[in-house]
């Protein structure tokens, strides 16, 4: 049973990395071209790892310039903050 486990985990693996290779732009791709990854990713378990590890370029999370960090949203932040809702009471 567990050697039936380790194939599924092999096969879902392969299955999500050539879907990600292919889904993947050329402009993303990380050192090898597309054709020389769809190579590796015959390697099991360990063609696939690469792949995930190292093919390709990931999301990096959106920074604010020259602040370097996050910047509260102008304006009032709630009821009594607010002069227009203060000034109708």
């Amino acid at each position: 049973m567990g050697k039936a486990v380790l194939v599924v985990i092999g096969i879902v693996l392969f299955v999500y990395a050539v879907f990600d290779l292919v889904a993947t732009p050329k402009a993303r791709v990380k050192l090898l071209p597309k054709v020389v990854w769809l190579v590796i990713l015959l390697v099991p378990v360990a063609g696939p790892l690469l792949w995930i590890l190292w093919g390709h370029i990931k999301d990096a999370p959106p920074r604010t310039r020259g602040t370097g960090g996050w910047t509260p949203p102008s304006g009032p932040r709630g009821p009594d903050d607010d002069p227009d809702y203060l000034r109708g009471l």
